[in-house]
């Protein structure tokens, strides 16, 4: 038996799939198919905090081009060494908040790892058609969505 993917809610092995307290033999699998679910609130609060997230990273990177634009054209009247003395010390502080910028980036990355739709994961066997699995993660559901293809492929090759 080859174990092609395993976490605590579902098994892929070259017997078997179990997911949600249902078992499907690979043999009696005839088709395998994926589709889109409905959103749940779930995919919709990821959306609408990536959608924070990107304005909360975005805009002060935009108001800080505002202010310098505004103090290099102001430089005239006020004197050019204590707008380019600003200006610096702004720069400086933007490099030392750079190293915090990792953690919301990390989130950001994650939320489109996990992907903003409900995948559903159905295989036709026994006669019928089966819910197998639907979860709003992409990762995870491309993973044991490859393991059920790689499981049945090799079932007919057996064959």
């Amino acid at each position: 038996m080859t174990l092609y993917y395993r976490d605590d809610a579902v098994q892929v092995t070259s017997e078997a799939i179990r997911s949600g307290g249902l078992r499907v033999p690979v043999a009696e699998i005839r088709y395998v198919w994926h589709t889109k679910g409905r959103t749940t609130l779930a995919v919709r609060g990821r959306l609408l905090s990536r959608t924070g997230l990107v304005l909360l990273l975005s805009l002060p990177p935009l108001a800080a081009v505002v202010c310098a634009l505004s103090l290099v054209w102001s430089a005239p009247e006020r004197g050019w060494l204590p707008v380019l003395l600003t200006l610096a010390g702004c720069l400086l502080l933007a490099l030392a908040v750079v190293p915090f910028l990792e953690i919301p980036l990390g989130w950001l990355d994650r939320s489109y790892e996990r992907g903003n739709r409900v995948h559903e994961l159905w295989v036709q066997a026994q006669g019928r058609e089966l819910l197998l699995l639907r979860t709003p993660d992409a990762l995870r559901f491309g993973q044991i969505y490859r393991a059920v293809q790689r499981a049945v492929e090799q079932q007919t090759y057996d064959r």
